[in-house]
């Protein structure tokens, strides 16, 4: 009989209601590899997500506590989706997966973990990553620890060359 390990999986049952916003407190305290923060920009930062979708999975915020995309500003809102385009680039080169899926979850009964602080989920999807266990025994089977992930996504990330302004035409 195969055993599967999800060792983190009660950390994340026990813990209950998280007190506070994640994303308004985990940037400040200075524990950027312990909090998994990937990137942080002027306007907004990306954190991988502590209980992921797929390995991988990333978010991006802005350090603003607002709860939806129409409270931005504009330069919330391009900082955002452009660290969305870095993510897609340091995962494509350190996981390469086979697609992504991208998108932001507005309001708890959508299924915002944390309603009141827009952020974007980048999740990596390959083929056939799938399979029967979320179904009938509602487990996910990640295949490398947390650590492990960050520190590919760090080195695929440091390697991107930071994108330069387009000029108006």
């Amino acid at each position: 009989m195969d055993i599967l390990s999800a060792g983190w999986r009660m950390a994340y049952i026990k813990q209950g209601e998280v007190k506070g916003c994640i994303f308004c407190t985990r940037p400040g305290e200075g524990r950027d590899s312990k909090n998994f923060m990937v990137l942080k920009a002027d306007h907004a930062f990306v954190m991988m997500n502590r209980y992921p979708y797929t390995t991988g999975h990333l978010m991006v915020a802005p350090y603003r506590h607002v709860g939806s995309i129409e409270a931005l500003t504009d330069q919330e809102a391009f900082e955002v989706i452009r660290l969305v385009g870095r993510c897609e680039a340091a995962i494509r080169k350190a996981m390469r997966p086979d697609g992504f899926n991208v998108g932001a979850n507005l309001g708890k009964c959508a299924g915002a973990g944390c309603p009141g602080h827009f952020h974007v989920h980048v999740v990596p999807r390959w083929n056939g990553d799938t399979n029967f266990m979320p179904v009938l025994s509602e487990t996910k089977v990640l295949p490398e620890t947390l650590t492990a992930t960050y520190r590919k996504i760090m080195t695929a990330m440091r390697s991107l060359a930071e994108p330069k302004p387009r000029k108006a035409k």
